[in-house]
């Protein structure tokens, strides 16, 4: 479980105390990882399989040889096809072993460059905006933020009311309050102290207009 019931109700309470005095309402969500970056492994697979190839064009001789040491092939005549086979045989251990070796998410995440991730981070957050925040208010004053916890990212968006009298980096403190405590381990600590920030932004941006009543659940969403 990504938090216990204790850890969710206390992101719960996080988010009633930042929305009092605003109109804005505020989604967390939270997510294992935000791909599982299969293309990644694959990708690494076949190049690892390419160099195997390249490296036995570069030493054919070494490689032959130690062919025939390891399997006592010393009266062996080498023909076109065994050469051919021995190419084949190497490129599909190489490429399974390297996948299986993927498998292991940790890896898979480390060989997988910051771009891809940011990118699919992004990409999975406004899928988690549009169909938990985006339009969603009367006024158009849903948050979303956003918490990838295997990349160690977030993000956070705002539907059109509060983007364009906020600009993107003035949550630059609330992601720094959260990404502190989340590469710790402390991730209901983190939310909390990152709820808070966007809470203060939002009293500035939207404040609380009369008859205002809560239309978005507080509870963080777990994916």
């Amino acid at each position: 479980m990504i938090l216990t019931e204790a850890e969710q109700a206390r992101i719960a309470a996080a988010v009633a105390r930042a929305e009092a005095e605003t109109a804005g309402e505020i989604v967390p969500v939270i997510t294992p990882a935000s791909d599982p970056y299969a293309d990644v492994a694959l990708a690494w697979a076949v190049f690892i399989a390419f160099l195997a190839l390249a490296a036995l064009e570069t030493a054919p001789a070494f490689y032959v040889a130690l062919v025939d040491r390891v399997l006592g092939l010393w009266a062996t005549q080498w023909t076109a096809r065994a050469y051919f086979g021995l190419a084949l045989s190497v490129a599909l251990l190489k490429f399974t072993a390297m996948l299986a070796l993927l498998q292991w998410r940790a890896l898979r995440l480390w060989l997988t460059p910051t771009p891809i991730k940011r990118a699919r981070v992004h990409a999975r957050a406004l899928t988690a905006f549009r169909l938990s925040a985006e339009s969603r208010t009367t006024g158009r004053t849903g948050v979303v933020l956003y918490v990838s916890l295997a990349e160690r990212k977030a993000e956070i968006i705002a539907d059109s009311a509060i983007a364009d009298r906020v600009s993107p980096d003035v949550w630059g403190e609330a992601m720094a309050a959260l990404l502190g405590p989340l590469r710790e381990g402390h991730l209901a600590e983190g939310m909390e102290a990152a709820l808070a920030q966007i809470g203060a932004v939002l009293r500035q941006a939207s404040p609380a207009r009369a008859h205002d009543h809560n239309e978005l659940p507080d509870g963080p969403i777990l994916l």
